[in-house]
C-alpha cells in the first residue's frame, strides 16, 4: 500500500505528531481527497482536548480541506470525478431520511460527522470524505486561499445571513482576526451599515479598507455608548474570543436588537437583567452555515481571506501562532502537491 504523511493525535492531552499512514480506499459513497490545503482553526484544539463527545483516536484533525478528488467510490463516482477541484468542512447530516434531513436541517441528523473529530481530517496529504460533504471551489481562488471560507467564511456569512438584520442596518463585528476580517467584508458586502470594533487604533485603517463605514475603539470602553450615538446595532457579531468586552459592549444594541457569538471563550458571560428586560435584546450563538452559499456568494462578492501559509511539517508553529492571534490571519497547511 502506498503511504502518505500525515499529522496526527493520539489522544487527549497529546500534541501533533507527524506519521506515515498508508492511503486509505473511499468506500461506495466515498470520495478520496488529495489535499493541497487545509486551515487551521480554533475548533481543532478540540482534537488535542479530547473533550468533544465521540471523539475516537487516534485522529487526524483539520476541517477547511481544498484538493483534488483522486478517487470514488461507485456510487459517489455518480457525482465526483477525479480531477475536479473540492473542498470539505464541518460536514452535518446525510442519511437523507430522517425529519432533520427532510426539512434542510442536516445538523441535527443522527449520522452527524464533524470532519477532523469523529472522523480523519485535512493535516494529511489524503483524507476520505462523504460524498455529501463535497463541494465544488470557485475557481477564483488558489486552493490556501479558499481553505478558510469552508469554516471561517462560513460560519460568519451563515451567522449575518440568519440574523435578522436587513440591508442598511447598523452591524457591528467585534474583533478584527481570522473570523472578524471576513465578517466585514461580508457585512458590507450584505448591505449592512458596518462597525468595526477593535482594541486600540492598530487596525483602524485595515478594518476601513476591508469595508468598515466606522471604526470604535473598544479600549476606551465607551464603545457601547458610541454604537447608541450611532442609533444602537441591530446586530453585534462578537468574533473575539474575549467575554468582558462581549458583556461591555450588550448596551450597544438597539431596542430587540442580537448579539451572536460565534468564537469560542472561556469566560463567563455577565448579562445584567433589567437590560435583557429593558430592551428586549437577545444573546445567541452560531456555527456553521450553507458551505456552497458562502463560497458562491465569497467569489461573486471578491471576499478574500488574508493567510499565512505553512508546510505541513512546521504544523506546532502554526497551530501555536492561530492560538497566540499572532497570525496574519488565518493559518493554511500546504502540501507538496497544492499544486497539482
Amino acid at each position: 500500500m502506498k503511504k502518505m504523511k500525515a499529522v496526527q493525535v493520539s489522544g487527549p492531552g497529546a500534541q501533533f505528531e507527524i506519521v506515515e499512514r498508508e492511503i486509505p480506499e473511499p468506500g461506495e459513497n466515498e470520495v478520496l481527497i488529495r489535499v493541497q490545503a487545509c486551515g487551521i482553526c480554533h475548533g481543532d484544539a478540540l482534537a488535542l482536548q479530547g473533550n468533544y463527545p465521540g471523539l475516537k483516536y487516534p485522529i487526524i484533525p483539520g476541517h477547511e480541506v481544498v484538493g483534488m478528488i483522486a478517487s470514488s467510490g461507485a456510487q459517489a463516482a455518480v457525482f465526483w470525478r477525479p480531477g475536479q477541484r473540492v473542498g470539505v468542512g464541518w460536514h452535518g447530516g446525510h442519511c437523507g431520511q430522517c425529519v432533520a434531513c427532510q426539512r434542510g436541517d442536516s445538523w441535527n441528523c443522527p449520522q452527524w460527522l464533524i470532519t477532523g473529530l469523529s472522523c480523519d481530517g485535512g493535516y494529511a496529504e489524503y483524507m476520505i470524505t462523504r460524498q455529501e460533504a463535497v463541494y465544488s471551489i470557485p475557481e477564483e481562488y488558489s486552493s490556501a486561499q479558499a481553505a478558510p471560507l469552508l469554516c471561517a467564511g462560513n460560519t460568519v456569512f451563515g451567522a449575518l445571513k440568519n440574523s435578522t438584520a436587513k440591508g442598511g442596518d447598523l452591524v457591528a463585528v467585534a474583533g478584527i482576526g481570522g473570523l472578524g476580517h471576513l465578517a466585514i467584508q461580508y457585512a458590507r458586502k450584505l448591505g449592512y451599515k458596518t462597525v468595526a470594533l477593535s482594541r486600540g487604533q492598530d487596525k483602524k485603517a485595515l478594518a476601513l479598507k476591508l469595508g468598515a463605514h466606522i471604526f470604535l475603539d473598544t479600549s476606551t470602553d465607551q464603545a457601547g455608548a458610541e454604537l447608541q450615538k450611532l442609533g444602537g446595532a441591530h446586530l453585534i457579531l462578537c468574533t473575539a474570543p474575549d467575554s468582558k468586552l462581549i458583556s461591555a459592549l450588550l448596551p450597544g444594541l438597539a431596542r430587540a436588537g442580537k448579539m451572536m457569538i460565534v468564537s469560542f471563550s472561556q469566560g463567563m458571560l455577565e448579562i445584567p437583567h433589567n437590560l435583557l428586560l429593558g430592551t428586549a435584546i437577545s444573546v445567541s450563538g452560531w456555527v456553521g452555515g450553507r458551505v456552497d452559499e458562502a463560497l458562491h456568494f465569497s467569489a461573486l462578492a471578491g471576499i478574500t481571506p488574508m493567510i499565512e501559509e505553512f508546510p505541513l511539517e512546521r504544523v506546532n508553529e502554526a497551530f501555536k501562532k492561530m492560538i497566540d492571534s499572532a497570525v496574519h490571519f488565518r493559518a493554511v497547511l500546504t502540501m507538496g502537491h497544492q499544486h497539482d
